[in-house]
């Protein structure tokens, strides 16, 4: 057997010498031999998986800038999941991959210099390799996995891709740099996954909200496990109990990433094949000025509709086009208390966090003589929710502005900064407009005199937050002690149903809660409503549905987004049944049912509650056009859809089911089944595109009606040879009687029922806001935001309005 040879034949040779070398070469394969390299420098040189899911090679942007990568290779725009070097890139011309024959895959720089590399030094290493999953790997004898680039994710996991207490999303500075930015979503130390901003100065979690505890978000502490994954499905499972599912669940091979996003918000994408481009499948927060930090320091968030960054009255913008860095005091920040100072309002704006102090059932007055006996801080946030509560603040992070937040922020600025330098950046308006907004604190001696009393003032303020704190644990004792004895039960499958109501029902559930159907509260054009109790004895409304015909994994990505919705006055869906042809949704029971009800009959409501009827559907319209996904707007609002609580309260009924129902469909579609005839916008008619102007117009209608008392939304006026609505008719009416001065026309035209027993000033501002909202010129239509601050100005007992 030594001595004996056999002779190779000259074509085998050849053949072998081939299939060497087309294996040696890391072109359009998957693995990459030891002492074999990736040069940078050739387009080809590249590791694809088996199923060519994933590449593997030299991502390039800019110039001269190189990162060791890996992308979906179907994706449109070629997808990073992976960067070895994304801090530090390389030079286009020299820089290579090598898997060394010491064990260990080294990027290096033109300059030979390292810039990168593996921590195995093992000489088993046998070959790198791209695998289906996404997974560049470093595999030894037997197949053993010696190294893999899922243990260091970068800002992307990808399914099955272990989430572990040692791993950490980073996202990217912003979008036109791979460099590690500033938000990052890891396990923190008690267990719990959260997001993070983690800047150059400031720390500050937003996610789960940080205005409730562990268990208030759902979560629990209890396993130190920390692992989390995601499946194929889009199945996704912490052992702190977050559980969410991508809205298109149930669909097979479908590429999915999650990834934190520059601007801080963790979503779950999902690759639409056709097309190569992602739609999001999965979000944490609705509303992007909940991310701290997203506008920097000192800086304001707002809704324009899409999250605008501005700088508050007194600041500028520290580096334009930069918002990471936030807004710079124009003046010097440290404002000595012999410095006469003044404050400057900001209506419905508040910073979150980094409280000096804290004085619940307080004066404003108080609240501002905290402030001034503390050089520490810089503005105070008074709100009259809860009959007057106080935070001074000694930084000013994490600002929005928003209708629905009943304070303002008063920011502390020296006298002798002019209020015609007071200026606001990129188009937000929380800006002082007038005298009435500032209060200037008098001379240097002033202080000395309020010294005593700013110290009593501090003194019950501390003992009254000690109080306060007290009674909190005591309340809270109570309640974990006798609410939660089911607790462990619930918490063993991963819900707490008060905690987390929304959830999917079967239908013999509620068949059972509504008694097979039998007591029908109301009927509308896309379905019944029924009342029900269920077995945790909250009594809803069942609403079944009729004509849905999109599948359960449409239904479940709009219902589930409605789910999240939460306004109080907007009526809440506490869930949902999707099975077989059955679709039926569950809200909250409101017993004193439909504003028309009150409004149009004998027993007809007073001007106050009309008046909070009008400023509560603003707030809650308001809120999902600029505070909630911009894809929710109503499209059917009238009195029918608005429900009143005990305390005549408005909430707004099957908010967004209308245009959900065919969102992604052709535009010719909506016409046929949107709104109610009198109170559609005549963009429908049309056949426009859908914008928020719709639900403007139907608003406009509405706080007309409330006005008049009387329905203005017939179709048409019967006997006129011009078809002419009565809406259009009473709008020009008014306007003549408005161009002409008559002094006494609102009398003429507020419902004759009230006996004059009306504020002239709202009915005034109402009749105005509702004669513009109509406008037949959709641009000429005011934004539901402008009309909740134009109400709120005539919100004080006798509705003087400023």
């Amino acid at each position: 057997m030594g001595s004996s040879q056999t002779s190779i034949p000259p074509k085998t040779i050849s053949f072998f010498t081939v299939l060497f070398l087309f294996l040696s070469t890391s072109s359009a394969q998957n693995v990459l031999l030891r002492g074999s390299y990736l040069s940078v420098e050739d387009d080809s040189d590249i590791l694809t998986s088996p199923e060519k899911t994933f590449s593997c090679g030299f991502y390039g942007m800019g110039q001269n800038a190189y990162w060791f990568s890996i992308w979906f290779t179907n994706s449109k725009d070629r997808t990073v999941v992976w960067m070895a070097n994304r801090d530090r890139p390389a030079n286009g011309r020299g820089s290579r991959v090598s898997l060394r024959r010491g064990g260990a895959m080294v990027l290096t720089d033109v300059d030979g210099s390292i810039i990168w590399e593996t921590n195995t030094t093992s000489t088993d290493v046998e070959r790198a390799e791209l695998l289906d999953t996404g997974n560049l790997v470093l595999i030894g004898p037997g197949s053993k996995i010696l190294w893999q680039s899922f243990d260091f994710p970068t800002d992307t996991l990808l399914p099955n891709q272990l989430f572990i207490k040692r791993t950490k999303l980073i996202a990217r500075l912003h979008s036109g740099s791979y460099a590690s930015g500033y938000f990052s979503f890891f396990f923190d130390n008690d267990n719990v996954l959260r997001l993070i901003y983690d800047g150059p100065d400031i720390s500050s979690i937003y996610w789960p909200s940080p205005d409730f505890d562990v268990f208030g978000n759902g979560r629990t502490n209890y396993n130190s496990s920390r692992t989390a994954v995601y499946d194929e499905m889009g199945h996704f499972i912490s052992s702190d109990q977050l559980q969410f599912s991508a809205s298109d669940t149930g669909l097979l091979r479908i590429e999915r990433r999650l990834t934190i996003d520059h601007d801080g918000n963790l979503r779950l994408y999902s690759l639409k094949n056709d097309t190569g481009l992602w739609v999001i499948s999965w979000q944490a927060l609705s509303q992007l000025c909940n991310v701290h930090g997203i506008c920097g320091i000192n800086s304001i968030c707002a809704y324009t509709p899409d999250p605008e960054c501005s700088c508050p009255p007194g600041y500028e913008i520290t580096e334009p086009g930069n918002w990471n860095k936030g807004c710079k005091p124009m003046f010097n920040q440290t404002l000595s208390q012999s410095q006469q100072v003044k404050f400057v309002q900001l209506p419905h704006v508040d910073y979150w966090g980094f409280d000096l102090n804290f004085s619940a059932s307080t004066t404003l007055d108080s609240c501002m003589e905290l402030c001034l006996g503390d050089y520490r801080c810089k503005a105070f946030s008074y709100s009259l929710d809860g009959g007057g509560r106080c935070f001074t603040k000694g930084v000013l992070f994490n600002g929005y502005r928003s209708p629905s937040f009943p304070g303002n922020i008063y920011l502390r600025l020296p006298v002798s900064f002019e209020t015609s330098q007071l200026r606001i950046l990129n188009g937000t308006d929380p800006i002082c407009q007038s005298s009435e907004s500032e209060t200037t604190i008098g001379s240097p001696s002033m202080y000395s005199i309020n010294t005593k009393r700013t110290r009593w003032v501090y003194f019950y303020s501390f003992a009254s937050a000690i109080g306060f704190i007290e009674l909190l644990f005591i309340v809270s004792g109570w309640w974990f002690l006798f609410r939660n004895r089911g607790l462990p039960n619930l918490m063993e499958d991963g819900y707490h149903a008060v905690l987390s109501p929304f959830r999917r029902f079967t239908y013999t559930e509620l068949k059972k809660a509504t008694n097979n159907f039998k007591e029908e509260l109301g009927r509308g054009g896309s379905g019944a409503v029924y009342k029900g109790i269920l077995t945790d004895e909250r009594v809803v409304a069942v609403k079944r549905l009729e004509n849905m015909y999109q599948g359960e994994d449409v239904f479940w990505a709009e219902v589930s987004t409605i789910g999240k919705i939460n306004h109080m006055n907007l009526v809440r869906m506490w869930g949902f049944c999707s099975e077989g042809k059955h679709r039926l949704l569950v809200y909250e029971y409101m017993e004193y049912q439909s504003l028309d009800k009150h409004l149009f009959s004998p027993t007809f409501l007073q001007w106050k509650d009309r008046f909070k009827a009008a400023l509560g559907i603003a707030k809650g319209l308001a809120y999902l056009h600029h505070e909630c996904l911009e894809w929710v707007i109503h499209c059917d609002v009238k009195p029918g859809n608005i429900l009143l609580d005990s305390g005549f309260e408005p909430k707004i009924a099957d908010f967004g089911l209308a245009k959900l129902s065919q969102r992604g469909g052709n535009s010719s579609d909506f016409s046929q089944i949107r709104g109610t005839k009198g109170y559609m916008a005549p963009e429908w008619a049309t056949n426009l595109p859908v914008t928020a102007k719709v639900d403007v117009y139907s608003y406009g209608v509405v706080i007309l009606e409330i006005v008049k008392g009387i329905p203005l939304s017939n179709w048409v006026i019967e006997g006129r040879e011009e078809h002419e609505s009565d809406l259009a008719r009473f709008g020009r009416v008014v306007k003549r009687k408005i161009q002409c001065g008559e002094v006494s026309w609102i009398e003429e035209i507020v419902d004759p029922r009230l006996n004059g027993k009306f504020s002239r000033n709202q009915a005034t501002t109402i009749v105005e806001l509702g004669i513009s909202c109509v406008e037949e010129d959709r641009n000429k239509r005011p934004t539901m935001d402008a009309v909740v601050q134009a109400l709120l100005e005539c919100q004080d007992v006798d509705g003087r309005c400023s």
